[in-house]
C-alpha cells in the first residue's frame, strides 16, 4: 500500500468516526456524564478516533524533523494540533477523576468544549481538503 493510499484509508476512517464521536459526546454533555454506559461508549468510540489522529499525522510527517515540519504549517492547522493534545490530556485526566470519583468533574465540561472545537476544526480541516477525498487514484 502506498503512502497515498495509506492516507486515504485513514482519512476516510477518520470522516466516517468522527460524527461518531461527536454523537458519543453529545449525551456527556447534555447530562454531564450521567451514567456509566455513554462514558465507556465515548471512550470506546473516541480512544482510536484519537489514535487515527497520530498515524493521520504520522503519514504526513513521519517522527523524522516533524517539529521543524510542523512549525512551517498554516496557523489553523497548528491550532488543530493543539486542540488535539489538549483535548487528548483532559481526557485522560478527566477519565481518571472518573475512575476515582464515578461522577463529572468541571475538568470533563472544559474537555467537552475542547473537543467540540477541535471537532469544529477538524471538519473545517477536512473541508478544506475536500479534493483529496474526490480525486481518483
Amino acid at each position: 500500500m502506498t503512502k497515498v493510499q495509506k492516507l486515504k484509508t485513514c482519512d476516510w476512517t477518520l470522516a466516517i468516526r468522527l460524527p461518531i464521536v461527536l454523537a458519543s459526546s453529545i449525551p456527556l454533555e447534555a447530562t454531564s456524564s450521567g451514567g456509566i454506559f455513554p462514558v465507556i461508549l465515548h471512550i470506546i468510540v473516541a480512544l482510536p478516533f484519537m489514535c487515527l489522529i497520530l498515524w493521520h499525522i504520522y503519514l504526513h510527517f513521519q517522527w523524522k524533523k516533524w517539529l521543524t515540519k510542523f512549525s512551517k504549517l498554516k496557523v489553523l492547522t497548528r491550532i488543530l494540533w493543539w486542540l488535539y493534545i489538549l483535548t487528548f490530556i483532559s481526557g485522560v485526566a478527566t477519565f481518571i477523576h472518573w475512575l476515582i470519583e464515578n461522577e463529572h468533574s468541571p475538568l470533563g465540561g472544559v474537555h467537552g468544549k475542547i473537543g467540540f472545537i477541535m471537532i469544529a476544526f477538524a471538519i473545517g480541516h477536512t473541508i478544506k481538503r475536500i479534493k483529496f477525498f474526490k480525486r481518483k487514484k
